[in-house]
């Protein structure tokens, strides 16, 4: 299959969002919350490229939870059609935007031009949120502790509080974007 395959294979945003289970919630209050930059001449620009995205995704990943909502609003201003595809169900398209060639890390956003040819690639994190990360995953003991999964859970359960709280977050995902983009 080639993108615009993938793409008319994906469902909109809506459904997707219609059909969560475990970040509804939280990604909707992301999207409720977040509002590009009226006077960014970056959504013009954006807009003029006549792009799509296929966002690669599941509905547990806090990742996704974070960056989709930014990603549909941006879309929304520049007039980008968005279609969702679950990791799970399309390895074959997963597999060719591995994470650092080995990892199924999600999402993954691909922005094709206007015959299908991918323009740009983004995900799963943006820069800021990935130092976030690496700091949280430092203070867990190691794999082998008798707490580890206890506190791996924890530290899941406050970095998703923190992605749906903390507006510089959303900032910095929507800034990530928007450099790959340019």
């Amino acid at each position: 299959m080639n993108l615009n395959d993938w793409f008319d294979k994906g469902m909109n945003p809506d459904a997707y969002i219609e059909a969560m289970e475990q970040n509804k919630e939280n990604l909707l209050h992301i999207y409720d919350n977040f509002t590009p930059p009226e006077d960014d001449a970056f959504i013009q620009e954006l807009q003029n490229k006549n792009l799509r995205a296929i966002v690669l995704t599941e509905d547990w990943c806090g990742d996704a939870m974070l960056n989709i909502p930014v990603l549909l609003r941006l879309a929304e201003q520049a007039h980008v059609p968005v279609r969702m595809l679950l990791r799970d169900q399309n390895l074959e398209l997963m597999d060719q935007y591995l994470t650092n060639g080995k990892s199924r890390s999600i999402p993954i956003f691909i922005f094709i031009d206007e015959d299908g040819k991918e323009a740009a690639k983004w995900g799963p994190r943006a820069d800021k949120v990935q130092e976030y990360v690496d700091e949280s995953r430092q203070k867990l003991p190691a794999k082998e502790a008798d707490d580890y999964d206890e506190k791996a859970k924890e530290m899941y359960m406050f970095m998703s509080k923190s992605f749906r709280d903390n507006a510089s977050f959303w900032k910095s995902v929507y800034e990530s974007i928007k450099n790959t983009l340019k």
